[in-house]
């Protein structure tokens, strides 16, 4: 019985990973920093509609690994002012 696609998830999400990586350091994160992070994420594939749950559940859309540095640099601004209030 097949169920359907199969999405990749970073688990913890990649978002998360870079943060604390981001807070343990003290510092902005490199490029370079960031893609080897991403590289380096564990990573599962699921069944699409487990994939939805995974996100439902963390209240959030996690960043595009393919677009991670881009998409960091914003997530990052948000996450830095939430934990700064």
């Amino acid at each position: 019985m097949s169920e359907g696609k199969l999405v990749l998830m970073f688990i913890p999400s990649l978002v998360s990973v870079l943060l604390n990586r981001e807070n343990a350091k003290g510092a902005a994160l490199t490029e370079n920093e960031v893609l080897e992070i991403r590289d380096k994420a564990i990573v599962v594939a699921l069944p699409e509609n487990q994939a939805l749950v995974v996100v439902e559940q963390r209240g959030y859309q996690d960043i595009d690994p393919d677009h991670c540095w881009e998409q960091w640099q914003k997530a990052r601004v948000d996450l830095i002012d939430k934990n700064q209030s």
